[in-house]
């Protein structure tokens, strides 16, 4: 929302309001029972439109063209919604004009709701494949198609749920929204203040304790956010300072928060949006997810705490001083802030047998009456508002930018399940690789790179693992193995140039050269490269719940290979020793191949 939007007061009332509708409509569909999916859905997309073709306009033009695209979408949308039982009978086929009308309007809102919130890339690819739809049976040899009546077609991404009300929708419905509106509940309060608080309090002392808090803080932060930019925003705004003012390098500070914050979005409990969506696409339940992907992610931060160690071999990391660290009362308060809606997450997942989601509204309520409170005791009744409010709009934001991004996605998706592009892709790869898994691997490394490059991590994850994951589960991956691969992959793109957000935003927040942090942060976050191939070298990583005792000892052995790769990368200047200890490092990281 703009300045001048926000300062107009029945405006923003009005923005409130449906802020407020949209999380309680989210929060009822977990609450009050099962509603069709033809209901549902279109409905998430009625209430998300508005947030993003309206709320973030920067000028009357772009606002009122918005105000237009909106109205229109939330017509068709709400339409689909009532006569959902008469488009059941249909199977998936337009009957008349008006019919056809609303699937083309339905189509082009979301595709242009997904450029204006994240840029062209994605909507560039969903109308490259609508195009090879329409039009693929005329393209010759294998890559073409038999065709599809376009009335079909149409009817199939519109009003059946095989398109835009497919899956990937059912999850930011039912489970992505949820959790992001407990995120924002809790960002609203003082949690953030009491990841920074335990941080400080559990490495402030140390070696590079700066650095080190930056890197606990981001990962107690970053799993709940799910978006490395808005992770490096929000504790980077904490951290650079404090390591600025210990002399650290500006381009070590960035290059900390940048890799810290990425690693937040593989960070369980929460793990960002892409975790649900894997749930929907492997059916693997989410506790199983993140039993797999928990000593993934302490690796990856083990990586980090070491490669921090390492520099500080060649530069002085001082600790924050002690009157610099907060008192053990701030930390017991503060961390209560986030404690309880976690302790009530937990146990609701854990203890009670609920679901995810389930679990998730009861933290959601918890954390809400938390918003009345603050360390210091109570709050006003203004101070109160305004963090309610805040909870509302950010709410609506956040799940609004992933709808818009999963609406989109489903398109490409619809379209690779309706014209059997997405089995000539994994045919492809199987013929490019010769047959061999680790030649896949690579060719679906790069693959996640690129796109991760142009479009949002789970984008990226979603594209990939529909054309790449048969290719990979063929030739011998856990479906499971296989999706936690691409998904660390589509990682890649926040710290590897030449398009690295994290690395972008903590260079210009410090004053730093992009290039140079982004060098410092590829070497920092050797673990990001790493240890996907080593899920792969060693499968029982993944295996925590089954193979609790073989699941540590890899762990063990991969973290002893990337605490070597990491001194061979940034802490030994000679050269031989900079080698022997790489090439060490990956010989423990691959010794599962051995086995």
């Amino acid at each position: 929302m703009t300045d001048t939007v926000a300062a107009r007061g029945p405006v923003r009332a009005a923005w409130i309001v449906l802020a407020a509708a949209l999380v309680l409509y989210h929060l009822g569909l977990i609450f009050w029972g099962l509603v069709p999916n033809l209901v549902s859905r279109p409905l998430h997309l009625a209430f998300v439109l508005p947030f993003v073709l309206v709320l973030p306009a920067g000028s009357p033009a772009v606002r009122a063209s918005g105000a237009v695209l909106a109205a229109l979408g939330m017509a068709a949308a709400i339409w689909v919604a009532l006569n959902h039982d008469r488009l059941g009978d249909q199977y998936g086929f337009l009957e008349g004009g008006f019919q056809f009308a609303v699937a083309v309007t339905l189509l082009a809102v979301v595709i242009e709701a997904a450029r204006r919130a994240i840029g062209w890339p994605l909507p560039l690819v969903a109308v490259a494949a609508l195009a090879y739809a329409i039009w693929g049976q005329h393209i010759p040899g294998e890559f073409g198609h038999s065709g599809t009546p376009l009335a079909s077609f149409l009817g199939t991404m519109t009003i059946a749920e095989g398109g835009i009300w497919g899956s990937l929708t059912a999850v930011s419905v039912g489970v992505v929204a949820i959790f992001v509106i407990f995120g924002a509940v809790l960002n609203a309060g003082e949690a953030g203040q009491g990841f920074m608080n335990v941080a400080a309090a559990a490495a402030g002392r140390l070696t590079g304790g700066a650095a080190k808090v930056s890197v606990i803080s981001s990962a107690l932060f970053g799993s709940i956010s799910g978006s490395a930019s808005a992770n490096v925003a929000s504790t980077g705004a904490i951290t650079l300072p404090a390591m600025t003012r210990l002399g650290y390098p500006k381009r070590l500070a960035a290059a900390v928060e940048a890799v810290a914050s990425s690693g937040g979005q593989i960070m369980p409990p929460l793990m960002g949006a892409g975790a649900f969506v894997m749930v929907e696409l492997t059916g693997v339940p989410y506790t199983g997810i993140v039993a797999a992907a928990i000593l993934p992610a302490l690796l990856y931060f083990l990586a980090v705490w070491m490669g921090i160690n390492a520099q500080a071999r060649r530069v002085e990391l001082r600790g924050i001083a002690p009157e610099d660290r907060p008192g053990a009362r701030d930390v017991v308060i503060t961390s209560a802030f986030f404690l309880v809606p976690f302790t009530v997450l937990l146990w609701g997942m854990f203890g009670a047998g609920y679901t995810a989601q389930y679990s998730a509204c009861m933290a959601i309520l918890s954390g809400t009456a938390l918003l009345f409170v603050g360390r210091k005791g109570r709050l006003t009744r203004a101070e109160i508002a305004a963090r309610l409010v805040t909870a509302l709009l950010t709410a609506a934001r956040q799940v609004s930018m992933i709808a818009a991004i999963i609406f989109c996605a489903s398109i490409v998706i619809g379209v690779l399940a309706v014209t059997g592009l997405g089995v000539k892709i994994t045919s492809l790869i199987l013929s490019g690789s010769g047959g061999m898994l680790w030649a896949s691997l690579l060719l679906t490394a790069l693959a996640c790179l690129v796109l991760g490059m142009e479009v949002p991590t789970t984008a990226a994850y979603v594209i990939c693992v529909s054309v790449a994951g048969p290719a990979l589960i063929s030739q011998g991956l856990e479906p499971l193995q296989a999706h936690l691969f691409v998904f660390w992959f589509a990682l890649l793109s926040t710290i590897t140039p030449p398009v690295c957000g994290a690395v972008f935003i903590a260079a210009g927040m410090i004053g730093e050269n992009w290039i140079r942090v982004a060098t410092s942060a590829m070497a920092l976050g050797v673990g990001l490269y790493v240890i996907p191939l080593g899920m792969v070298a060693n499968p029982e990583l993944l295996q925590l719940a089954e193979m609790p005792v073989a699941a540590l000892f890899a762990a063990v052995r991969i973290g002893a290979g990337l605490t070597l790769i990491s001194y061979g990368l940034i802490g030994f200047r000679a050269l031989p020793a900079r080698l022997a200890a790489g090439l060490a490092g990956l010989a423990l990281v691959f010794a599962g191949l051995a086995f």
